[in-house]
């Protein structure tokens, strides 16, 4: 097990042990932990009652939080024709089609979400296997592959954000960066809560929502009453 710093240790010395808290004070005490040089990100997890190994217990979904998450994201948009000038009015920072497939065959992955019109994922198809693993797959489902590629794109840059459960049924997200102001990072919380809230499958049984967590990219967990 690694050696915590000090820094750690003098940051999760502030959050009282066996304690649950609102989000309010989780908030403000998140903020308080996070104490590297540089400006962190808030991460919320959150732990579900479901099985990801059957199909109907996954969650899984994208969102656009209401404050973004203090992160520009660099947009690829795989398009042709009048599609291109769409993308580019829209502010992606990648467009092109097999030159960009070329491209990320060849090992190049300077990006941090990709985009597609419908008719633009027979070539794609052949990079399953590259950005799959990676999570930059185009999926319909999380919007990410529309005719409607300006507004997939501008729902991107504006701080949309995917979640999923992982294979012990965790969510792991980010909700926004440590200089946020309190009441946005409550918000962006509050929202992505009565997001999975709504879209609990069918198939889950007993607690859904187990436990909820927030912390600082560097800094300790802090409980949060259920």
């Amino acid at each position: 097990m690694a050696k915590q710093s000090k820094r750690f240790r003098e940051a999760q010395a502030l959050v009282q042990d066996g304690k649950f808290y609102t989000a309010e004070e989780a908030v403000a005490l998140v903020k308080q932990t996070a104490t590297a040089k540089f400006d962190e990100t808030i991460e919320l997890h959150v732990r579900l009652g479901v099985d990801p190994k059957y199909a109907d217990q996954q969650v899984r979904g994208a969102i656009v939080l209401p404050n973004g998450i203090g992160k520009t994201k660099r947009v690829l948009a795989f398009v042709t024709g009048e599609k291109v000038a769409e993308a580019q009015a829209a502010g992606a920072d990648y467009v092109g089609s097999d030159d960009l497939v070329a491209k990320i065959q060849g090992g190049w992955f300077d990006f941090d979400v990709a985009v597609a019109t419908p008719d633009m994922m027979r070539i794609i198809g052949r990079l399953g296997k590259l950005l799959g693993p990676r999570g930059l797959m185009p999926n319909p489902k999380l919007g990410t592959v529309t005719p409607d590629i300006a507004k997939a794109i501008a729902e991107q840059k504006a701080g949309k954000v995917e979640y999923r459960t992982d294979k012990q049924g965790n969510i792991h997200c980010p909700i926004g960066k440590k200089t946020f102001e309190d009441d946005k990072l409550k918000e962006n919380y509050q929202t992505l809560i009565d997001t999975l809230i709504r879209v609990k499958p069918a198939a889950a049984k007993g607690q859904y929502i187990r436990s909820i967590t927030l912390a600082a990219s560097m800094g300790p967990g802090v409980p949060i009453q259920l």
